[in-house]
């Protein structure tokens, strides 16, 4: 497949003013293709060749003008459009396009409970050629007209509002001046919950069979969604620019969600079916919240090239954290971002393929190398940024440019330059000098403070290793006057805040020098920050004992920056955990903690003959968990407890016992959720056979039970259940994303090093050729969890260093490996460290 250049998106708009797309799809034609007719009105501005872009199952005709063209000119992706003269044409498509099975272009899924389908589109980046014909690149704007023909008793989704003539045919209204890859639809006898809003219609979407779970929740998504859109129209003077807001909950998505105008497709775990925290209705917010704001930053004003994605992502990522805490119940998203999202972001930025937030234009040429942009750097890293820049601009004036910039480019595209002039013009503040030193730069600075104490003041120095300036709060705290034996309460003296320019700063300040100094207090910079020795004395005792979840959350992400970069002994991130987390009071905090404790520290930073201790240790903190929460308190910390429990277990008994009582004593009842992940559990211990995993199955065949077995299946530690799983994973085509994603989760286990060393050698050739005959999604998954993440030894790094130096690898593949192998280079540098 001939993938798009920088340079021939250039050339062809150069050439071309698309006007209107008349499509007409036919959902009718079996389970294998659908019908898609394409009509392009469009002119060319001078003469020249172009092409448009399709990947058909089969093309039935192409016609310039009513002049029928020969379908066997198209190459590849590619049918060259030749000779065009000036003026205004009429290009006509007829093809058969294929189902995807990876959640790319049009995906078909047929769902396990009842048997029934549903479809819908993700056109991201090249996938609107699988669905239909398009001069497909961001800035080649154009209204777009759908015809739907589908089984009668479906409903059709779409940008605009739809309407149904009968027969199964539905119009969807045509959008104003879209990208291509923003058109959507979703078909299928979707339950569907709808509502009037602001004048506009409101509607929330997903699978009959999930009906119940989206309806117990649909006030609260709803409400989040109201409060959302009636804050982002408080912050920005254009209205919502399109006629209906859908949010369709989709099966087997690889994404969180897509921000479709007029129709936000969501993964559909996001219904959930089973007992969720708070913290995860936080997400899904936060999901809502952050699909929104692209209504209006990538949407009404759209990238002209994939270079300027960070842009869409990044301002959806700063504004779905922060309208949610301004407009709904959930105030706390920054501790969330700061302890999940962050880490994404600062490991990203510490490998080998890190970027600026904004990168060269020589770096994007082409589709291909966009798509692996996609990263903690264009989301976590560029959203960070933006809370910086408001925090030394002020919100009004970056609001200010914000709006302007909304006026100036509304259905149209804009550049990073457009940006920065915009926000520019706002304030006297030089807006260019900070975009060079935040969006253009990678890697991430390290703040150190030294403190001395002399005649009744105490001094701050700040050595800066890096190179960007940055405006931080810094934290002073004092012992609180009532001390009592275990973690002390600590109390805020003050906080100020400071510039730190490249060369660092210092400052006297009054009175003795406080128990505790934090830098970067309130998490408003993107810096990793150390602590003096006092202070980290103070820290090991006193933790749980500082007042606010995002000071917490600044420290604990030092602890774990810490463990990577080999200064801190992952044990010693373990006693802290058990010392302190019985005392946390906030569930993003202790959820990501436990995460991280239980996925690198016991599984890759420590050695195996030091594993079972560190699961000791963390069985042994769940259990005061457990213990805090027997009263019913918090039950969003006991399940998250209890769920780290299940995956920390050595012996079975427990877990079989919870299993065959369908509860765990004191509660929670095993919900479907628990059921799967004690199975897989005990799949790993050796504990269960297949055909518990198929009794488990008819009682869940749902399409997450589905998924749980696949899991348990490849998690039996039998030669005979590898080879198995192994043949799904890399030989066998039809396996769904979301099958393929549980197939490899399950495969690859600590326990069962000695089962699995002959498969590390496969993984590569076969990964390889997986990622080349299915395309950018699969490559993705088998990169991200089909690797053997878990063989923390110099000849698996050496095997993968091997892979690299191949030309074989696809972009996406290859990006994938090159960081899961900079991760194995750390994660064994830790080891003999400690």
């Amino acid at each position: 497949m001939s993938v798009l250049t920088r340079d021939e998106a250039q050339t062809r708009a150069q050439i071309l003013d698309v006007h209107r797309y008349t499509i007409e799809l036919d959902l009718t034609q079996g389970e294998e293709t659908f019908d898609s007719r394409t009509v392009i009105q469009f002119t060319a501005t001078a003469p020249g060749n172009t092409f448009v872009e399709l990947k058909p199952d089969t093309l039935r005709s192409i016609s310039l003008d009513g002049q029928p063209l020969d379908p066997d000119h198209l190459t590849e992706n590619r049918f060259p459009l030749t000779t065009l003269t000036p003026g205004p044409h009429e290009l006509r498509i007829d093809t058969a396009m294929r189902y995807s099975r990876t959640g790319e272009g049009m995906h078909r899924f047929t769902d396990p409970t009842d048997g029934e389908t549903y479809l819908y589109t993700q056109l991201f980046m090249e996938d609107v050629q699988r669905v239909f014909a398009a001069f497909d690149q961001p800035d080649l704007k154009s209204v777009f007209d759908l015809t739907v023909t589908a089984p009668e008793d479906w409903t059709v989704l779409g940008n605009g509002i739809a309407e149904h003539h009968g027969d199964g045919r539905w119009t969807l209204a045509p959008t104003p001046r879209i990208s291509t890859y923003l058109v959507a639809v979703a078909a299928g006898p979707w339950h569907s919950v709808t509502t009037e809003h602001a004048g506009l219609p409101f509607g929330i979407h997903c699978r009959r069979s999930l009906a119940p779970h989206l309806d117990a929740d649909a006030d609260e998504i709803l409400d989040i969604t109201r409060a959302c859109f009636d804050r982002y129209h408080e912050k920005f003077d254009e209205p919502y620019p399109f006629d209906s807001y859908d949010q369709a909950f989709v099966p087997e998505f690889n994404a969180g969600a897509m921000e479709n105008p007029g129709l936000v497709t969501f993964r559909d775990e996001f219904v959930y079916r089973s007992a969720v925290t708070d913290t995860e209705r936080q997400t899904r917010g936060m999901v809502i919240a952050h699909e929104m704001a692209h209504m209006w930053f990538g949407d009404l004003v759209t990238l002209a090239w994939w270079d300027d994605i960070w842009l869409n992502e990044s301002f959806a990522e700063y504004m779905g954290y922060q309208t949610l805490a301004e407009a709904t119940r959930f105030t706390d998203t920054w501790v969330d971002f700061g302890v999940v999202r962050k880490g994404w972001g600062y490991d990203a930025d510490q490998r080998p393929s890190t970027h600026p937030v904004a990168p060269d234009p020589a770096a994007v040429p082409d589709t291909a190398s966009a798509l692996l942009n996609f990263d903690g750097i264009s989301y976590a890293k560029g959203a960070s940024a933006l809370r910086q820049l408001v925090t030394w601009l002020g919100e009004k004036d970056f609001l200010t440019g914000i709006n302007t910039h909304f006026a100036r480019h509304k259905f149209a595209n804009a550049t990073l330059a457009d940006f920065i002039d915009n926000l520019a013009s706002a304030t006297d503040r030089d807006v260019h000098a900070w975009a060079d030193a935040w969006l253009r730069t990678t890697g991430v600075d390290t703040l150190t403070p030294h403190i001395d104490e002399t005649d009744g003041t105490w001094s701050l120095t700040v050595d800066h290793h890096g190179t960007r300036p940055h405006r931080v709060a810094v934290g002073a705290y004092d012992h609180a006057p009532d001390a009592h034996s275990g973690p002390d309460r600590l109390l805020l003296r003050e906080r100020i805040e400071i510039d730190i320019p490249q060369n660092g700063t210092a400052k006297t300040l009054p009175g003795r020098r406080p128990a505790l100094v934090v830098l970067n207090d309130n998490d408003l910079s993107y810096t990793k920050v150390r602590l003096d020795t006092t202070s980290w004395n103070t820290v090991q005792r006193d933790l749980s004992g500082i007042p606010d979840a995002l000071t917490r959350a600044v420290i604990w992400n030092t602890a774990r920056d810490m463990v990577r970069d080999g200064e801190l002994d992952p044990t010693t991130y373990l006693h802290t955990a058990r010392a302190h987390l019985p005392h946390e009071t906030d569930l993003a905090l202790a959820q990501g903690v436990l995460t991280f404790a239980r996925t690198q520290i016991t599984d890759r930073y420590l050695a195996p003959e030091n594993r079972p201790a560190a699961l000791t240790t963390l069985t042994a903190l769940c259990r005061d968990l457990t213990r805090r929460t027997e009263d019913g308190h918090n039950p969003g910390l006991r399940l998250v407890a209890v769920r780290h429990l299940i995956d920390a277990a050595t012996q079975p008994d427990t877990l079989q016992d919870w299993l065959t009582n369908g509860t765990v004593p004191g509660g929670p009842e095993l919900d479907p959720e628990l059921r799967w992940r004690i199975l897989t559990r005990l799949a790993v211990l050796g504990a269960i056979d297949d055909t518990t995993i198929a009794t488990e199955l008819r009682n869940d065949p749902s399409a997450t039970g589905q998924e749980g077995a696949a899991r348990c299946r490849a998690a039996l530690p039998t030669p005979d259940a590898k080879a198995t799983a192994w043949q799904a994973l890399f030989h066998d085509d039809s396996v769904s994303n979301y099958l393929f994603i549980a197939t490899a989760q399950g495969f690859w286990q600590p326990e069962q090093a000695e089962l699995l060393q002959d498969y590390i050698p496969r993984y590569y050739p076969d990964a390889t050729q997986l990622a080349t005959r299915r395309g950018p999604a699969i490559a993705q998954a088998a990169g991200t969890h089909a690797f053997p993440a878990y063989a923390v030894d110099p000849h698996t790094l050496h095997l993968g260093e091997q892979a690299l130096h191949t030309n074989d690898l696809t972009p996406a593949l290859r990006r994938k490996i090159t960081d899961q192998i900079d991760d194995l280079r750390r994660a064994l540098a830790v080891r003999n460290t400690h």
